[in-house]
């Protein structure tokens, strides 16, 4: 949570936000913790043109300065592998490589190793 230039390192309730997809497929985000008191309408994260922070009490979701651009994200699965795999891919370069092994400075075929 940033306030003005500060960023703090406590996690607090004013830190929950409510994701939503818009109709025109921009995310909003509303706060968990403050409504209006009127009419119990939830308050909205919004930048100005600034891109200062709006009071939330001020912004609606229908809105631009509420609206955001999803950036979507790759996430790479990566899978470890096991030593069987790694024992099977070693012997099989071995074998299969017609180059003849230095061994030194000795030229040696592969078939006597």
């Amino acid at each position: 949570m940033t306030w003005g230039d500060q960023a703090l390192d406590v996690f607090t309730p004013e830190c929950k936000f409510k994701e939503s997809v818009f109709e025109n497929y921009y995310v909003i985000y509303s706060s968990t913790l403050y409504r209006q008191q009127e009419s119990g309408r939830a308050w909205f994260l919004g930048l100005n043109k600034e891109g200062q922070i709006m009071k939330g009490n001020r912004v609606k979701k229908t809105k631009p300065s509420s609206h955001f651009v999803p950036k979507p994200i790759e996430v790479c699965m990566y899978r470890e592998p096991s030593l069987h795999e790694i024992g099977e891919k070693q012997g099989r370069s071995r074998k299969s490589s017609g180059t003849p092994t230095m061994n030194g400075g000795k030229v040696v075929n592969q078939d006597s190793t």
